[in-house]
């Protein structure tokens, strides 16, 4: 088991690192360690389909406007582009944004008067991205690279940010929401999908690097949650779970090893607990 590293910036490199590996693999680009960070060490891709938290998020009609090898990208955890209720003309933002399934779909609910970016830190994603976007022939869109704790836009330029299971894989969770909070415009809507726990996890599984990739170990409290979008600023912020998982479903995610180190109490305190869930706020 890789500890999580102490360091901010060390956890940034080693979860790029393993997604990465998820974009080089749909690229076709050979790679030294050819074991897949979709087979445990972050949330799988949307081609296995058997993975209990990115299984079964996009309906038929979605995945046909698509290139297939935005599917094959897709790490997330729920579907935020059908569940933010985007408008034509809006602008949006989705952090995290991987091979680019949600920025494309995003796209095309907004049209050609509105305009989809997707920021991501991992050169090979953004390299996906791209690809894809010139094979479907969407044009209002713009990828970016950056970190999502420091988003390289203006204040007040997006209508609505999206994401989907990569805020719980940053470091500074609080730093991410003001970010958000800064780049929406007044009235803007805060719409992502994430993974969150209902209660107190177990130290191991805090300190499990496969477990943070596997968007388990990085998990906020559902309060804590609601209490750092206060502080940025938000309004009007609910959380409703979409999915319910069991320990069986965790340990599957890519935290076997902490999760079979556990005590039976700690199994039995911790089952259920983990969820997908929609949040939703509003800047005023």
């Amino acid at each position: 088991m890789n500890t999580v590293p102490q360091s901010d910036e060390r956890l940034r490199q080693e979860v790029s690192a393993r997604y990465a590996r998820t974009a080089l693999q749909v690229l076709g680009t050979p790679e030294g360690d050819t074991s897949s960070c979709c087979a445990s060490g972050c949330c799988s891709s949307g081609a296995h389909q058997s993975d209990p938290i990115t299984s079964d998020l996009y309906t038929q009609m979605e995945l046909g406007e698509i290139p297939v090898a935005a599917a094959l990208a897709s790490l997330g955890c729920g579907n935020p582009t059908a569940l933010a209720e985007l408008r034509p003309g809006e602008k949006v933002l989705d952090l995290g944004s991987g091979g680019g399934i949600d920025v494309l779909l995003s796209a095309k609910r907004v049209g050609p008067t509105g305009f989809a970016y997707g920021l991501d830190m991992t050169d090979a994603m953004l390299e996906l991205a791209e690809r894809n976007r010139k094979e479907a022939g969407i044009e209002n869109v713009k990828f970016l690279k950056g970190i999502i704790e420091s988003i390289p836009l203006p204040d007040t330029s997006v209508d609505v940010v999206i994401s989907n299971c990569v805020i719980n894989l940053s470091a500074d969770k609080g730093q991410v929401l003001r970010e958000a909070y800064r780049v929406l415009t007044s009235g803007g809507r805060f719409a992502v999908s994430d993974i969150v726990v209902q209660g107190d996890l177990p130290p191991i599984l805090r300190r499990d690097m496969e477990s943070w990739a596997g968007c388990v170990a990085g998990a906020l409290e559902e309060a804590t949650y609601r209490l750092l979008l206060q502080e940025a600023g938000f309004v009007d912020i609910e959380i409703e779970v979409t999915r319910r998982y069991s320990l069986d479903d965790i340990a599957s995610s890519g935290a076997s090893a902490s999760v079979t180190s556990l005590s039976p109490e700690e199994r039995e305190a911790i089952d259920g607990r983990f969820v997908s869930a929609f949040v939703r706020a509003r800047k005023p």
